[in-house]
């Protein structure tokens, strides 16, 4: 994809470059990143417990090629942290993810949640405000009634827009263990939550109960072998969804077969090669995000290493496999001292199911064309982010010779990650968190990877 930048985004002040004071940078960092059904939003969480909302501008007439920027629109606090009493445990502001509704009105409405609670934001907007009233003044106070004389009709007048943010609905008390995963189901009425051990369904409607749909907790916790990384609905289908395991496997549930869905329908799991086991193989299998395609007939899922494509009608083995990044293969015994080994990185589909994209170090992110088979490693920098600058393809050098432009592995800057990234639904725009700093790059001819 040779991407032009639109529009570079920084979220919080001051920048990763500048920063000096840990604590307030700490609390900028992006934790999460989601685009909206239509793309006209898009919205970001960090480990502050704030919710900033993008805007894309409308197109502009000078320039009618050329498309909108996003633009802050909303800002707000959407967890605090709390404490435990019972546990002695402190329960960060961090927002682990957030999910968009699909608009019913004209207000807007995402769902965001930090380890224990999950939390429905309504978003509307004002821009007229009614004058006139026969019982109030201007100011909102009651008027002498010995002066009012006749009836009038109170008129809409316009006025600078006011978006304003509300919480509609607080699901709290549904998990022992950190919330990793929230999905909003097909039917629009109910969505799942995942922690650890259990997954719950619930009804938007209803905040004071869920329903369980799995739980792998054994009886004696000295028994537990896996844990649950990562969960999503079908996109068409009400009653499939998906979690992932830190044993690498993926299960595809159905609703309509059992009620509590220990049981899963197909288990995804590719048979482990002997010859190349290590210490580490445990570790580096553990999938960290699942993704079904819009079409609803492949699952996405990435572990540390590489990124799988999974058919859903064959259980074996996925049919494509991609690396993300096979240099550091090398590296894993410093990567695990440093604890980077256990990184969660995100991955995301293109609106047509042609491109995956994910995450790596040293601020690069890497795509794979399904069709071609070709792949890119592109960097998210303050260079490539100037207005009409192109991505240029960046390549690590393992060994052997190196090119003019190639970054040693030696180089790599391992504090740079880029975990979180988000692709719009339809157009090729792409959202990448980079520590701090949010970047937003589009491709100007709107085609596909080449």
């Amino acid at each position: 994809m040779q991407a032009s930048p639109n529009c570079h985004a920084n979220v919080s002040q001051p920048s990763a470059e500048e920063s000096t004071s840990g604590g307030e940078w700490e609390a900028d960092i992006i934790s999460t990143a989601e685009f909206n059904h239509t793309g006209d939003l898009l919205a970001t969480g960090d480990k502050g417990g704030r919710v900033v909302i993008f805007q894309r501008e409308p197109e502009s007439k000078n320039e009618p090629y050329s498309q909108g920027e996003y633009n802050v629109y909303s800002t707000f606090q959407s967890h605090e942290p709390e404490f435990d009493y019972l546990k002695s445990l402190e329960i960060e502001e961090k927002i682990n993810k957030i999910k968009w509704l699909p608009k019913q009105n004209a207000a807007h409405a995402l769902l965001s949640t930090n380890d224990k609670t999950i939390k429905l934001w309504k978003i509307t907007e004002r821009d007229k405000r009614p004058e006139g009233y026969n019982l109030k003044d201007e100011e909102g106070k009651l008027k002498d009634l010995s002066t009012v004389t006749s009836l009038q009709v109170p008129v809409l007048k316009p006025m600078d827009l006011m978006v304003e943010v509300s919480p509609r609905r607080i699901f709290a008390n549904g998990h022992t263990y950190h919330v990793n995963s929230i999905s909003v189901n097909s039917d629009c009425e109910t969505y799942m939550s995942a922690d650890d051990l259990r997954i719950n369904l619930w009804h938007l409607a209803i905040t004071d109960r869920s329903f369980n749909i799995v739980d792998i907790k054994p009886a004696n916790m000295e028994d537990l072998t896996e844990v649950i990384t990562a969960s999503e609905f079908h996109p068409h289908h009400c009653n499939l969804f998906v979690y992932s395991s830190s044993k690498g496997s993926l299960r595809l549930c159905d609703m309509r077969a059992s009620a509590l869905c220990d049981k899963h329908s197909k288990l995804y799991e590719e048979p482990e090669d002997p010859s190349s086991r290590s210490f580490f193989s445990e570790i580096i299998s553990s999938v960290s995000d699942v993704k079904f395609s819009h079409s609803g007939r492949y699952m996405l899922a990435r572990d540390y290493l590489t990124v799988k494509v999974w058919d859903l009608n064959m259980e074996t083995r996925p049919v494509e496999t991609y690396q993300v990044h096979d240099y550091l293969r090398s590296k894993l015994c410093s990567l695990y001292e440093n604890d980077c080994i256990f990184d969660k990185f995100e991955c995301a589909w293109n609106g047509s199911d042609s491109v995956i994209m994910t995450g790596a170090y040293n601020n690069f992110f890497r795509m794979f064309d399904r069709n071609t088979k070709r792949d890119v490693t592109l960097e998210a920098s303050r260079e490539s982010s100037k207005p009409r600058a192109v991505l240029k393809p960046r390549r690590v050098c393992a060994g052997g010779k190196r090119r003019k432009d190639d970054i040693s592995i030696d180089s790599l800057d391992f504090t740079k990650k880029i975990l979180h990234t988000a692709w719009h639904p339809t157009e090729n725009i792409i959202a990448i968190a980079a520590t701090n700093n949010l970047y937003i790059f589009q491709d100007k001819m709107n085609s596909e990877m080449h």
